[in-house]
């Protein structure tokens, strides 16, 4: 089983609307064959607490304009890591570094990129 053309529609509009906001890294993950309760993982970095914030605000925006409302946001309070639960995807924004301290990345290495069109302003993932 592969991620539906809606999760694939809306991780690309997300990793599109984290490019915006000049996010470090965006990575698109198919985890549609592990997890039963989504498609994909959109996974991306930020520099700091404030631009953490500002994409994931720019995510629920462009993400609403596409029809899609975020079930649950977790995190939102510390600004490191922020996960947006859309059902089809989950899109989780982190400080670059909880991203290398955690990297889900390596978790989810076993699952296949997604090419999500965009690259952040460092490097295109993994």
């Amino acid at each position: 089983m592969t991620a539906t053309d809606r999760a694939l529609e809306l991780a690309r509009a997300a990793a599109t609307a984290a490019s915006d906001k000049l996010a470090t890294t965006i990575t698109g993950i198919d985890v549609s064959d592990q997890l039963a309760l989504t498609d994909v993982f959109v996974i991306v970095s930020a520099e700091s607490e404030r631009q953490v914030g500002s994409i994931v605000d720019e995510v629920e925006d462009v993400l609403r304009e596409r029809g899609a409302k975020p079930v649950r946001r977790e995190g939102q309070r510390d600004g490191r890591w922020v996960l947006i639960d859309f059902s089809d995807i989950v899109v989780h924004v982190q400080h670059d570094e909880e991203r290398e301290f955690y990297e889900l990345e390596r978790l989810w290495k076993d699952c296949p990129a997604i090419d999500l069109g965009v690259v952040g302003t460092e490097q295109g993932g993994r």
